[in-house]
């Protein structure tokens, strides 16, 4: 059965991965994103390969702008069936003790309370209606902190314990609930953590083949079309020749 999808950080990386391979799937998509140009784009490409898409152009971190524009969706559009909290970011890699507090705080705005103010306006509805998926794009940062990963860790730590906490809630329904943890992801997550230095953002992926956006976009779809009596509830996802957050083989 096609789904409604509602992906939030839809215009690059593991969220444009997540739009593409759901349409390809066949299902209707619901994108959001603070570049409403971008958003256009993307919907004028899925659309001429015959997907439904609809845009809202927000940033999660506006909990009003967010509310409005779920509360305000058309009325074929209400019944979401799947909901990928993926919108996320990491900035700076300086030790803990000389981080930059406004980078903190739009880390943990973005990574931990966009989840959440997602997550509160869009599981009622899937309780109401008996079924619904939830998929946080989570990160082996989660796991175990790394030099300089500090806060950013902490955020993604945040996920894991929230959508634990989430799954525990709705076990008394059909509602499934899925942390995806990628590994080492060449998307432009590294260009928005140094601040737009593409050259030490490009170094990150220097003798190793990284993952794409479509490999974890690959596993978000199989998880939200497992049968129903199967909960995907946790994957980490790597690159080969990365073992841990912290352990990354160069060749």
């Amino acid at each position: 059965m096609n789904k409604t999808v509602l992906i939030t950080g839809a215009t690059s990386g593991i969220g444009l991965g997540c739009a593409r391979k759901f349409a390809e799937n066949g299902d209707k998509l619901i994108l959001t994103g603070r570049n409403e140009q971008k958003l256009a784009e993307i919907c004028r490409e899925l659309t001429e390969r015959g997907c439904q898409v609809l845009t809202l152009a927000f940033d999660v971190r506006d909990r009003e702008k967010a509310k409005q524009s779920v509360n305000g969706l058309p009325e074929e559009w209400k019944a979401i069936d799947v909901l990928v909290n993926n919108a996320g970011l990491a900035l700076g890699l300086e030790p803990e003790y000389e981080g930059d507090l406004d980078d903190w705080e739009t880390m943990i705005d973005t990574n931990i309370k966009g989840l959440l103010t997602m997550t509160r306006l869009v599981v009622p509805g899937m309780i109401e209606r008996g079924r619904g998926h939830i998929i946080n794009v989570g990160s082996v940062a989660g796991d175990a902190a790394y030099a300089g990963g500090n806060v950013y860790c902490a955020t993604k730590a945040a996920v894991k314990a929230l959508t634990d906490g989430l799954r525990i809630d709705v076990a008394d329904t059909p509602i499934r609930v899925t942390n995806l943890k990628p590994g080492l992801v060449e998307t432009n997550f590294s260009n928005v953590r140094f601040h737009g230095d593409e050259a030490r953002a490009k170094k990150l992926y220097t003798g190793i083949k990284p993952l794409t956006g479509d490999d974890i976009a690959d596993v978000a779809v199989y998880a939200a079309n497992a049968p129903e009596h199967v909960q995907i509830a946790e994957v980490l996802i790597l690159a080969t020749h990365q073992a841990s957050g912290s352990v990354i083989v160069r060749k």
